[in-house]
Parts: C-alpha cells; sequence; structure tokens
C-alpha cells in the first residue's frame, strides 16, 4: 500500500510540467464528465428519490476508479499523477463551503440544534473512536470514520484528514461509507418518522443530526414535509460548522498522544501550528465573512452571490474526489476488510438512537 499522506508534497519523481498539465486536463475532464452526470441523471430518471440523492462524489470517485484503470493499463498514470492535486483541490472546496455556513442564523436562530449538535457529536466521535480502537482499526482512520459519522460526511472526513495527515485510499474509503450509509437513510428515517408519529420538527431534527450529506438532508427532509425540511437543514448546518472545533481537537490529540515518542518533550505552540490545517481558517474566514455580506444585500443578491460560492465549492470538491479516484490503490480495501464497516454500522446505530432522544427532548414542545 502507499504511505502517501494527504497532505505530504509530491514526490520527487514528479513528472515534468507537460505530463503534469496532462494530469490536470484529465483531472477536469473527468470533472466535467461528473458534473454533466450529476446534473443529467436526475432529469433522466425523473421521479426517482434515489437519483436525486445521489451526489457528486459518487460519480467523481466511480469516473476517478474508470480513469485510474484505463491510465494504469496504458502506463500513463504515474507520468500524470503530478496534476492530481487532491490537497489543493480539497482545501479550496472547504474553504468555500464556510460561505455557506451562516453564523447569525446559528446564534439567533438555532440554540436547540446548538445543543443538539454539541452533545451528539461529542457522544457518536467517542463512541466511534472507542470502538474502532477495540477492533485494531489505524487511528488515523479511526479519526475519519468518527468525524465522518458524528458531523457531516464526507465533508468531516476532509477535514479531518487533513489534520491527521491520512492517506488518501482512507480518505476514499470513508467516503464511500458515507454515501453507502446515507442513501437508504433517505427512505427510512421518513418511514420510520411516519411509524413513529413524530411531529415535523422533531422528525426535521432527527433527520438533519443523522444523515451524513447535506443533499440526502434536503431530500429526506422534503420527504417529510416544509416544516420538517426547514428544522433539518438548520440542524445540518449548525452541525457543518462544528468541523473547525473537530479538527483543533484532533490536530492537538494526534501530537500530544498519538504521534508523541516515548520520553519526548510535549509539542510546543510552534509544533500544533506548524500541523494545524491552516485551511481551518480560511473556513472560519469564508463563513465570517458571508455572514457580514449577507446583512449588507438584500436576500435575493446575497442568495445569488453564495450560490456562486456554492457552485465553485462543489466544482473544486468534484476535481478532488476524481483525483482520489484516480490515485487510489485496491490495496487499501483488502487492507481494511470488514472492521472499518462494522465501525461505521455499529456508530450509525448509536447516531440514530441518540439523536431521536435529544431530537424528542429539545424540539418537542415547540
Amino acid at each position: 500500500m502507499s504511505t502517501e499522506e494527504i497532505t505530504r508534497p509530491a514526490p520527487a519523481s514528479t513528472p515534468a510540467w507537460p505530463w503534469t498539465a496532462l494530469g490536470v486536463l484529465a483531472v477536469l475532464l473527468l470533472g466535467a464528465a461528473t458534473r454533466w452526470l450529476e446534473k443529467g441523471v436526475p432529469s433522466w430518471f425523473e421521479g426517482s428519490g434515489l437519483a436525486k440523492a445521489i451526489e457528486f462524489p459518487v460519480y467523481a470517485i466511480a469516473l476517478g476508479l474508470l480513469g485510474n484503470a484505463v491510465l494504469t493499463v496504458t502506463g500513463l498514470r504515474e507520468r500524470l499523477a503530478g496534476g492530481f492535486r487532491t490537497e489543493f483541490f480539497i482545501k479550496t472546496g472547504l474553504v468555500l463551503l464556510g460561505a455557506s455556513i451562516n453564523l447569525k442564523l446559528i446564534v439567533t436562530a438555532a440554540g436547540p440544534a446548538v445543543v443538539q449538535g454539541i452533545v451528539l457529536i461529542s457522544t457518536v466521535f467517542l463512541f466511534t473512536w472507542w470502538l474502532g480502537g477495540r477492533l485494531g482499526l489505524d487511528d488515523k482512520l479511526r479519526a475519519l470514520l468518527s468525524a465522518a459519522v458524528s458531523i457531516c460526511g464526507v465533508s468531516a472526513a476532509i477535514a479531518a484528514a487533513g489534520a491527521v495527515q491520512a492517506r488518501r485510499e482512507q480518505l476514499a474509503y470513508s467516503a464511500s461509507l458515507v454515501i453507502a450509509f446515507a442513501l437508504p437513510s433517505i427512505f427510512l428515517l421518513p418511514a420510520l418518522a411516519s411509524l413513529l408519529h413524530l411531529s415535523p420538527e422533531v422528525a426535521g431534527a432527527w433527520i438533519g443530526g443523522n444523515i451524513d450529506t447535506t443533499a440526502a438532508v434536503t431530500a429526506a427532509g422534503a420527504i417529510v414535509g416544509e416544516d420538517a425540511l426547514a428544522i433539518a437543514t438548520i440542524v445540518k448546518i449548525t452541525q457543518n460548522a462544528l468541523i473547525g472545533v473537530v479538527v483543533v481537537a484532533l490536530t492537538a490529540w494526534f501530537a500530544f498522544r498519538v504521534e508523541r515518542r516515548p520520553g519526548a518533550s510535549r509539542p510546543g505552540v510552534g509544533e500544533l501550528w506548524r500541523r494545524f490545517p491552516k485551511f481551518v481558517l480560511g473556513f472560519v474566514a469564508a463563513s465570517g465573512i458571508a455572514t457580514w455580506y449577507l446583512t449588507t444585500v438584500s436576500a435575493g443578491e446575497g442568495k445569488a452571490v453564495i450560490g456562486v460560492a456554492n457552485d465553485l465549492r462543489t466544482w473544486f470538491l468534484i476535481l478532488a474526489f476524481v483525483s482520489i479516484g484516480l490515485e487510489f490503490r485496491v490495496s487499501a480495501l483488502r487492507e481494511a476488510g470488514w472492521r472499518p464497516v462494522a465501525v461505521f454500522g455499529a456508530a450509525t446505530v448509536v447516531n440514530v438512537v441518540v439523536a431521536l432522544g435529544l431530537a424528542t427532548a429539545l424540539f418537542g414542545a415547540r
């Protein structure tokens, strides 16, 4: 298995710039194909909830893996690898994600959502970390799975990968689990909400706190109704905003405990700063700027500008997942085995149960 880490610079054997340029071109072409599928599939299968719920990481990783196979067979993959700029695409996409996090909305309108987010993330993260340790998972994979299942899926896994310097194969594996578990939840949670006779507010909070991708949350909330969708959106946005807090905690934990050599002195502030993924500051800055900007313009104008930022974010994350697919090593799946699936599945069950209790307690009297 490759030991290349997600934040590690390209090796010294990086191809000359013409090959790098061709690698970037390959990523862009596959990214354009991903966007075409993302927009086309829902219209081709109109009326299919599943088609509408499938998000771009599915297409991007699939096309990246297909490109990986073709380039490997033709002997071109290693030559073009210098153009697979996974780190740059991921960090830029996450900075742009901050523009969609309205801090004012969270502070003024989502008190119960903040409480639910903090308690739920803490509980599910710690359970997943504990179970991953019991089953002997690598600490970096434990961090990715814990962040993904407890916060907001793919975006949280990406941020955690930067904090702990995880391998790209581990990130791709985590993202695949998020998608595999999120899709059935779109239909199962609304059905269970109806069976349990949950109010729209409780159902929305339950859905927003459980499903790990924003598009899947939107799809499930819409099935229940507009009131449920509104609450689900606020809960999911609140959890998204807590990514930065978890990244800081992971950076410190890995520096002080996981990767500290026996007998070595405690890392200082400089070491923590060196390890800290700087793009998180961009994420926070983008959120603050967007929040301020929305107070200075009309709702329509603000929505249009944020929409452009969101579209750019999607593009960069598409390119990131295409690159992950192009760099993926099949040996990573064989090494991971069944244990990550068991950990993620068990954590999902805990998430479902705890989130239902919190949603009922915090939103039941509204």
